[in-house]
Order: structure tokens, then C-alpha cells, then sequence
């Protein structure tokens, strides 16, 4: 039987009663299972945090000795037990390292999928499909008016300009990712990243990630040299430098109001549009459908009368 409180919204963020555990809780707890190290997802200072390898690494280089008290590493596919909850990770093809949560627990499989994509990616595991019982799903772009184009057919459009580029990305994942579709489609680009990228740039090298080649920044290179220079920056220094002048300006992401004012629109998602959900829905199975991190209101309706769909919150996130 479905438990309704299997997973609870708390202030401290999604409770997992019956394991006693958090799935990526915005406050230092006891018991953390962590799906990736993005900051809205993974804090620093918890007593236990389950998560992948690469997981901890990014989460020892932002928090330091902060990080947590214990890492419990767990490899994908190896079932661990958080007091009677059985425990799976799977890749969730987000970042590297990134992980869906399948929780077992009185014969009823629960999937959280955290933040995912099911489009190709070279620089992360790809996405697994698992089925379950219940699929507790992000909803970040769950609108039938969202659909991601080729991260191939955007990344092309940067061949058009001879001009530098001042590039805005996430530094983690985004940006790694960006370098490699770069290296790999627009060859004729120099590609700079700023300082605050490369620790993440290094650790995806040790993880045996190829994503080509790059530099640190340099300004007399860039002040010297005025066509064919891509300077990767983190979103504050993105827009900490709102006019800066003699380069194209472009931010890689699949939300149109960041598209807005550049000189180039790069609509590069590491999220699921509507039809990656529907898709992943219709390879999950699930018996009920759990919404959270968007608006769910368009699954609901458009699975009403086939699949019970519960949205557990509206909380958006980048």
C-alpha cells in the first residue's frame, strides 16, 4: 500500500519518516541523503550524508571542512538501508555524479529523480530509467509550452559571431559541460574560464570526465585579441559586469527571462522540458505521480482520470 506521508514537506525540507532521513534538506540534519551538489540541493554541516563520490568531492571543495561530519559513499545500483528504508541510487544524468533516490520500503518503491535530464550529455552519467510505484518527480519546466531545443543546434549558434563572448553558466555542471559542447562544435573558439570555475573543471578531469581544452582566464588575451575569445563566467560575475563592452554577451539556460538583453539567446537546459516528464512517466510506470520544484498544475491536468497526481509543493528552482 501507497503511505501518503512516505515523503512530507518540512520546513527543514523532504522528510522521510519511516527512514528517518532528509532528501536534500536545506538545513543541517542528522540523516541527509543528497541527490547532487548543487547549492539549492546540498548544504553543508549535516551529521550523515549518503551521496555519490563526486558528490562529495564537489561538496568538500564549497564547504570545506563543513561539508559534513561523515560521508557515507554509495556507489550507483548498491542498496543500503537507512533503518527499514532500502536505498538505490541510480544516475539521474543532471551533473555528474547526480542521482535518483529509489526508496523501498514495505514492498512500495518510491523514486525521487532530484534534478534530471534524459537528453545525451558527455559529461555525466546518463539518465537511468527506473520503475516504481511512486515517481516523485521534479516539475522545474513541466509546461506543454516548454520544449528544449538541440543543446548541439544552440551551441552552433555561437559560430555566427567572429566577436568575443562573455558567457554566463552555472559553475558546476552547466559550465563543464558548455566547455565541452564548445571544444567539440565550435572549434575555432579560445575558451577562457574564470577562476572560480576551475576547481570544478579539475575535479570532472579526475573523475576521468575529457571536456577538451581550455584556459584561465587571461585579460591581456582578451583585451588583445578581439574576435574568437568565449570567457566562461559564474552567474554574479555575469551580471556584475552588465556593460562590459567589446563582447557578445550570452547566458546558457532554459529560462527565457535570462535570455533576455544578451546579444545571443542559448537555451541550454540541464533540467527535463514536458515531453523528457511524459517520457520519463511512461518508462517509470508509476502508480501515483509526485510533483515538486516547479508547477505541477499541468501534470494534473493533463493526467486526469489516469494517473493520481499529487503536487507536493510549488517551490521553483534554477
Amino acid at each position: 500500500m501507497i503511505l501518503d506521508d512516505f515523503i512530507s514537506i518540512t520546513p527543514t525540507g523532504l522528510y522521510c519518516a519511516y527512514g528517518d532521513f532528509y532528501l536534500d534538506p536545506q538545513q543541517p540534519v542528522t540523516e541527509a541523503v543528497i541527490s547532487h551538489a548543487h547549492g539549492d540541493h546540498a548544504i553543508g554541516g549535516s551529521q550523515n550524508v549518503y551521496c555519490t563520490a563526486a558528490t562529495e568531492s564537489f561538496m568538500k571543495h564549497r564547504y570545506r571542512k563543513f561539508a559534513a561530519v561523515d560521508f557515507h559513499i554509495k556507489p550507483y545500483h548498491e542498496t543500503f538501508k537507512i533503518k527499514d528504508v532500502a536505498i538505490t541510487f541510480y544516475s539521474a544524468g543532471h551533473i555528474l555524479g547526480s542521482a535518483q533516490v529509489l526508496m523501498e520500503y514495505q514492498g512500495v518503491k518510491y523514486l525521487y529523480t532530484g534534478d534530471y535530464k534524459i537528453e545525451p550529455d558527455a559529461t555525466c552519467e546518463p539518465f537511468e530509467f527506473i520503475q516504481a510505484d511512486v515517481l516523485i518527480t521534479e516539475s522545474t519546466f513541466a509546461n506543454p509550452g516548454t520544449k528544449h531545443p538541440s543543446a548541439i543546434d544552440e551551441i552552433k549558434k555561437l559560430n555566427e559571431t567572429n566577436a568575443n563572448i562573455m558567457l554566463g553558466a552555472y559553475a558546476l555542471g552547466k559550465s563543464q559541460r558548455i566547455i565541452q559542447l564548445l571544444n567539440t562544435h565550435c572549434p575555432t573558439k579560445n575558451i577562457m574560464v574564470h577562476h572560480s570555475i576551475m576547481p570544478f573543471v579539475k575535479i570532472y578531469e579526475d573523475y576521468g570526465l575529457k571536456i577538451g581544452g581550455y584556459k584561465m582566464y587571461d585579460r591581456k588575451v582578451m583585451k588583445s585579441n578581439l574576435e574568437n575569445q568565449v570567457y566562461i563566467v559564474p552567474p554574479m560575475v555575469f551580471h556584475s559586469y552588465h556593460k562590459a563592452i567589446n563582447v557578445v554577451r550570452v547566458f546558457a539556460s532554459g529560462w527565457k527571462n535570462l535570455q533576455q538583453q544578451n546579444g545571443i539567446s542559448l537555451y541550454i537546459s540541464d533540467h527535463a522540458d514536458w515531453d523528457a516528464i511524459l517520457e520519463t512517466i511512461q518508462k517509470v510506470q508509476p502508480k501515483q505521480l509526485w510533483t515538486l520544484h516547479g508547477d505541477g498544475k499541468h501534470l494534473k491536468e493533463y493526467f486526469e482520470g489516469k494517473l493520481e497526481v499529487k503536487i507536493l509543493n510549488s517551490k521553483m528552482n534554477d
